[in-house]
């Protein structure tokens, strides 16, 4: 089986996978990490290969929906890729790369660094912000029944990751607890420059929530 034919089964494996997925981490918000990643990976030295694959399989079982377990996720991708007979070092790239791929509050300390990751991680964070990323916060905070927003419950800027993984906050709150803070986080060049446009879309949002929110406009 050929490069092409791996990434075409392993589309097809995620598309089966995540059918009933919750909105936010369905099969879209791969197929958008997937298209967004590819881009990215142009003006990067990388293995597109990797990128591909990386990117199809970071999120095949995210550790929010498989009560916190972040072994789920590798252990999944390994199972598959070696079914369709990939390389070893191709297989442990990838494991890694789902492995440190997530923000986890901020202050965990990524343990592992690649190019593909860099390209990866910039392209699901690009994800969780702009438009889109509005939609899938409040989707997800739908899915877990939390308030819109609380006046009187502010943010923390300070949650271990066992708190941001529990934290029943307010889905507000989560603009300022991680989406803000993306912008900065970014690896890429390119990644940066796509990023200000949708930070300064979600400023935007929250300027004009608040408005409404007292009725003022």
């Amino acid at each position: 089986m050929n490069k092409e034919q791996i990434i075409n089964q392993t589309e097809e494996f995620v598309k089966k996978t995540l059918a009933n997925a919750e909105g936010g981490h369905d099969w879209w918000h791969i197929y958008r990490v997937w298209k967004t990643a590819k881009h990215l990976a142009q003006d990067e030295k990388v293995d597109l290969f990797v990128v591909e694959l990386g990117a199809l399989l970071h999120d095949i079982a995210d550790s929010k929906f498989h009560n916190g377990d972040e072994s789920v996720g590798p252990k999944k991708a390994r199972e598959f890729l070696c079914s369709v007979q990939v390389d070893e070092e191709v297989i442990v790239h990838v494991e890694q790369i789902i492995s440190n791929i997530s923000f986890k509050g901020g202050k965990e300390a990524q343990k592992f660094k690649s190019p593909e990751l860099d390209v990866i991680q910039d392209a699901d964070r690009m994800d969780a912000i702009g438009a889109i990323g509005i939609a899938r916060t409040f989707n997800y905070g739908g899915h877990k029944m939390r308030e819109i927003y609380n006046p009187e419950i502010e943010p923390n800027l300070n949650m271990s990751k066992e708190e941001y993984k529990n934290s029943t906050a307010p889905t507000i709150n989560h603009f300022y607890e991680k989406l803000l803070l993306l912008k900065d986080r970014m690896n890429t060049q390119a990644g940066k420059e796509m990023a200000e446009q949708r930070h300064e879309f979600m400023e935007k949002y929250l300027k004009q929530f608040y408005a409404e929110w007292e009725g003022e406009l």
